[in-house]
């Protein structure tokens, strides 16, 4: 099992805490929506909001420190939300990056992330640096032969403009490390933590041309067996759904207080 009795203890513990700090201090934010309110109820956007919620808890804060949690036996660092990363990048990356941007999305070729790596760093410390802000980096891995792997973790399928935002995000990153290295071994990614179309294969055509996809895409089981070795996606879940039954009661208790308060005194 790649899962550890100690990482599945540790996820748990860290679901569990999320779940309960949560449960203790939500208090629904209701937002106009006066069509669906009178549609559905008071009471169910009250829960719909709950659930939006701890989704991007999830996202958020929750899937990247399970990741690290995972991969910590497999690589040498294992940072979730690293913060230790340049954000100086030289005007001629910036240039570079621009060109290769306008040609992916002219279709004048189809992503090759290596080749874009090395015009990246060719240019990586040559004209002005600039600072601009510093990245967030939701995953950073280090292998045992000194692979750099950075990946930005999503849950859903973006937009075409969120793509190519993902994309540009992807290169600055390798023009932000050159900076400081010219020639670091780097690997930049875009992590999908799960498929929504499970069991019909992730829809990836959108990503088509714009992203590299063997190189630059991770989805569901692929990111996290990644991490992890083989079935690790599968013990995962086998975990989740665990603390799901054991956290069912307080979680009902919490869905209760969204119920419709009953007329039946008001009316005797």
């Amino acid at each position: 099992m790649p899962l550890s009795a100690q990482q599945a203890v540790e996820i748990e513990q860290l679901l569990k805490k999320q779940i309960r700090l949560m449960l203790a201090d939500y208090s629904p934010e209701f937002i106009n929506m006066p069509f669906h309110t009178r549609l559905l109820g008071k009471d169910r956007m009250a829960l719909f909001s709950f659930i939006k919620s701890i989704n991007t808890a999830l996202e958020s804060s929750v899937f990247n420190q399970i990741a690290a949690l995972i991969a910590k036996p497999h690589f040498r660092q294992a940072i979730n939300h690293y913060k230790n990363f340049n954000n100086t990048i030289s005007s001629d990356s910036r240039i570079i990056i621009q060109q290769i941007l306008v040609n992916l999305k002219g279709g004048k070729y189809w992503s090759d992330k290596r080749k874009e790596i090395d015009m990246i760093l060719s240019v990586a410390q040559k004209g002005e640096l600039k600072t601009i802000k510093r990245p967030r980096i939701d995953l950073f891995l280090e292998a045992n032969d000194g692979t750099e792997y950075y990946f930005d973790l999503k849950a859903t399928k973006p937009s075409y403009e969120n793509i190519v935002g993902f994309k540009r995000k992807m290169l600055e990153w390798v023009a932000i490390r050159g900076a400081t290295n010219p020639n670091p071994n780097i690997s930049t990614s875009l992590a999908i933590t799960y498929n929504p179309y499970e069991p019909k294969p992730y829809a990836r055509w959108a990503f088509q041309g714009m992203f590299d996809l063997p190189n630059e895409m991770k989805v569901a089981d692929e990111f996290w067996n990644f991490l992890g070795g083989p079935q690790t996606y599968e013990d995962l879940l086998t975990v989740i759904e665990k603390v799901g039954i054991e956290l069912r009661p307080e979680l009902d208790k919490k869905f209760a207080t969204f119920a419709p308060k009953s007329n039946l005194g008001a009316q005797l």
